[in-house]
């Protein structure tokens, strides 16, 4: 089956519901099924192997999905935001490509790839004239690629993630029931096309009947606008998102938000301090944790809203830390932790996080990354309680290895971030003579308070954790990198610790 079928099952079921508002204008699920059709034409007339996206969230990436999976050929939303040395590399390897964007950017990128490119109003405009007058078109059955998403590359070039439609659909039909939202609901969409939040949200937020609400780019106040303006009931957010709105919220930005129901978020490390206080913030709205990865078509963990909080009721520390947690896999997956040999572990010892299931595609255009058994390496790293709660503490690679005792970063941030005076903190590896590597810190202090000296911060980690986790290196800076989806890029942080 084809991924469009989601957007033809909700076009025929309530042709004239609304399901897009961007910018003000509004798509009904008939227009939306139109222009899908008519993109599909401009695809099939440019013969081109690949439909890519260089621009941020709008109708056209709503179309563009669509209109790429009835073609049969793979839909690549790239990253606008990477250096032109990085895009211009990506262009070149998904030649020929009909790409929608800046015009005179991606000409100056890629002039010499055979390339036919397209403004995005302009896309928008011929995806409507060409609408086919008649049904009698032979669309693509759905047996191959849906999309490819670049993953983001640190010391190595990006690798090409593979989706095909049969993982995307796996993940829908197994999450979502048709038509079950209500015609006043409203899920706000913020997060960037490229990633693979902002599509599984597209594709779940169609098959469900709901409207989608763009924000094409993310503040503050023009999130509570929107959640105002368009009575939003649902909303995604990555937590520097959240983090931001609850600020922003404290200093007196206005907005009406009683409509939320339903928040939730993922992406990153969501620090206890942020969620407590969004708990508090929106007292009717139900928090969901959602963890997932490219690879895996999306979620294939849930934190669901009744155990966030009940996780801030209770007085019992193990209820309580669920909080951190990212709550139980999801009934179609499987959730297995390993150890440096490849054996299964008990319930409370780390080690790396793999998964199975129909969503969970693990290829890469370059090759499989699925074991014999069907088994995904996540490269994620983290432990499962004895309730069947999971929860993350950092990437594999991540682990630091001090005279052989592998330690997380994670449990180290989180003493630190008891600091009255810590509003963030980052533990990396650091080269050591006599370990091969030690525990180095960087740290962000909270605003009105007096920088912690670093005995202080060295005495908090030893009270708490073993002598062999207390920091060697202690630096703080004014704020810790991440990218757009809230992720910390730690590789920056060694390199401020380096120097």
């Amino acid at each position: 089956m084809n991924i469009a079928l989601l957007l033809e099952m909700a076009a025929e079921a309530a042709p004239d519901r609304v399901a897009l508002v961007c910018d003000g204008r509004r798509w009904t699920y008939g227009d939306l099924l139109d222009a899908a059709r008519g993109a599909f034409e401009l695809i099939r007339q440019s013969q081109v192997e690949y439909v890519a996206l260089l621009d941020e969230s709008s109708e056209a990436a709503v179309i563009a999905v669509f209109g790429a999976a009835l073609a049969g050929v793979p839909y690549c939303p790239l990253n606008y935001r990477l250096p032109d040395a990085d895009l211009a590399a990506l262009l070149g390897r998904i030649t020929p490509a009909l790409v929608i964007g800046d015009e005179e950017g991606i000409q100056r990128l890629a002039g010499e790839h055979d390339h036919t490119v397209f403004s995005r109003e302009e896309f928008v405009l011929k995806a409507q004239e060409t609408v086919p007058d008649d049904d009698a078109r032979e669309y693509d059955p759905g047996e191959g690629i849906a999309i490819q998403l670049f993953t983001s590359g640190t010391t190595a070039a990006p690798k090409a993630a593979i989706l095909r439609h049969s993982n995307l659909l796996g993940y829908i039909f197994g999450t979502v029931e048709f038509g079950s939202a209500d015609e006043a609901d409203a899920a706000l969409v913020v997060v960037p096309p490229y990633h693979i939040a902002g599509i599984s949200a597209l594709l779940s937020s169609i098959y469900s009947l709901r409207k989608i609400v763009m924000l094409p780019s993310f503040s503050p106040e023009g999130w509570l606008a929107l959640v105002g303006g368009e009575a939003v009931t649902n909303a995604f957010v990555v937590p520097t998102m959240l983090a931001r709105i609850i600020d922003a919220m404290e200093k007196g930005a206005s907005g009406e938000v009683s409509s939320l129901r339903a928040i939730a978020y993922g992406g990153g490390k969501m620090p206890l301090e942020v969620i407590q206080k969004a708990l508090e913030r929106f007292p009717e709205a139900g928090f969901t944790n959602a963890y997932g990865l490219t690879e895996t078509s999306s979620t294939i963990a849930l934190l669901g809203p009744d155990e966030h909080r009940d996780a801030l009721a209770s007085d019992d520390p193990k209820v309580r830390a669920r909080l951190t947690s990212l709550g139980k896999p999801i009934p179609t997956v499987e959730i297995e932790i390993r150890g440096e040999n490849g054996e299964a572990l008990p319930a409370g010892e780390a080690g790396e996080i793999y998964v199975r299931g129909e969503q969970v595609s693990g290829e890469y255009k370059e090759k499989s990354a699925l074991d014999s058994e069907g088994w995904f390496p996540t490269r994620d790293a983290g432990f499962m309680d004895e309730d069947g709660y999971l929860f993350l503490s950092g990437r594999a690679d991540d682990v630091i290895v001090r005279g052989g005792e592998n330690m997380s970063p994670g449990e180290i941030e989180d003493v630190l971030l008891t600091h009255p005076a810590v509003a963030d903190a980052c533990a990396c590896a650091i080269p050591s003579v006599e370990w091969g590597e030690t525990v180095g810190v960087a740290i962000v202090t909270r605003e009105g308070h007096a920088l912690p000296c670093e005995t202080e911060i060295k005495d908090l980690v030893r009270a708490r954790l073993r002598s062999s986790r207390v920091p060697e290196k202690v630096v703080f800076v004014a704020e810790l990198p991440y990218n757009e989806m809230g992720k910390l890029l730690r590789r920056k942080v060694k390199d401020v610790l380096a120097g």
